[in-house]
């Protein structure tokens, strides 16, 4: 029988790096986790009046639930990370805007002299059971329901050499990536730096566009389970995803081209080596075959993602099918919980 932990931390059991903690919790490969993870204000932001710079302290912003020790994981290996359920915790989810903070805005690295951006919260009202979330005009009388996609900002394991990164900074290990793409149904593979690999997952968005273009998303504590598993001996340079149609890669950087390719590498040699080809001749199918959808362009560095889907690959099998094998797994669980 796959063996069941629940986990709910108390505000000073978050996290708000990944590197530098003990962990909280220690399971076996293929342990089901079911876990509590506060927004990204750390759930201080409840209504219009609540202003992040005056009801959240810097730098207790993006905690994440973890991290876990996964037993036997050693550097080398990769943990995969299969996404059972993203579920909102509450009925209602927020999001703002910051003076600067933004794809929009002058930032302490982009110095403008015109005023910063107004500092405005937008509440919205989750509806699990019509899967809505409902967008409400600011200063206006607009409103309009959206499609509920719940899905993670953040997700990753300890970096490697001793270093401690703060949760809003993506990069090879993870961390807060912004991709849409990390809902339900996916499996994310990660490269392990350390001893139990030490993953760690928060930043619940009830939806979010591609790019997360204010900074923010529909940010929302969520009711989370995953499968965490270990694939011995197989290292992942960058964080991958695999859903039932599609092979993704993450790169994380600044500039953006550089992120864009970092990610279009690791998918082209990644495309190569599953399926034999030459290097060059991957890089060919996945130039016409590719999709290049945006994760994150607020963040300290930025993130973008190369996909292609599973119907141009020929049939291959990614990390000796444990996609298919937690997929299975999770579905079982949803079904007797």
């Amino acid at each position: 029988m796959t063996e069941v932990v629940t986990y709910r931390p108390e505000p000073a059991e978050m996290s708000y790096t990944f590197g530098g903690r003990e962990p909280v919790l220690r399971v076996r490969p293929g342990t089901v986790v079911q876990l509590y993870t506060e927004d990204c204000y750390g759930g201080r932001v409840r209504g219009i009046d609540d202003l992040p710079s005056r009801v959240c302290e810097f730098p207790y912003l993006n905690p994440v639930t973890g991290p876990i020790h996964v037993e036997g994981a050693e550097p080398g290996d990769t943990l995969a990370v299969h996404v059972v359920a993203v579920e909102p915790a509450r009925d209602w989810a927020v999001s703002s805007t910051f003076p600067h903070f933004g794809a929009l805005t002058g930032t302490h690295a982009t110095a403008m002299l015109h005023p910063p951006l107004d500092e405005l919260v937008w509440m919205y009202d989750v509806d699990v059971a019509a899967g809505t979330v409902t967008y409400r005009a600011r200063r206006g009388d607009y409103t309009v329901a959206l499609p509920l996609d719940p899905m993670h900002g953040t997700m990753g394991v300890a970096p490697a050499a001793f270093e401690s990164r703060m949760t809003i900074v993506p990069d090879a290990h993870g961390g807060n990536m912004d991709s849409p793409e990390l809902r339900a149904g996916v499996t994310a593979y990660f490269g392990v730096n350390v001893p139990g690999a030490l993953f760690a997952v928060g930043d619940g968005h009830c939806r979010q566009g591609h790019g997360e273009v204010c900074g923010t998303g529909v940010e929302a504590a969520m009711n989370t389970t995953l499968i965490l598993d270990l694939v011995k001996g197989v290292s992942t340079p960058w964080p991958r995803l695999e859903s039932d149609d599609a092979l993704m890669s993450t790169g994380s950087a600044q500039p953006l081209e550089d992120a864009y390719r970092i990610s279009q590498h690791d998918l082209v040699t990644w495309t190569a080596e599953l399926m034999g080809l030459d290097q060059l001749d991957a890089y060919q199918l996945v130039s016409q075959a590719g999709e290049a959808p945006v994760g994150n362009v607020c963040d300290p560095n930025y993130t973008m993602l190369a996909r292609v889907a599973r119907r141009y690959l020929g049939g291959v099998t990614a990390y000796d099918g444990v996609h298919a094998r937690l997929r299975e797994t999770g579905r079982a669980h949803l079904a007797h919980r």
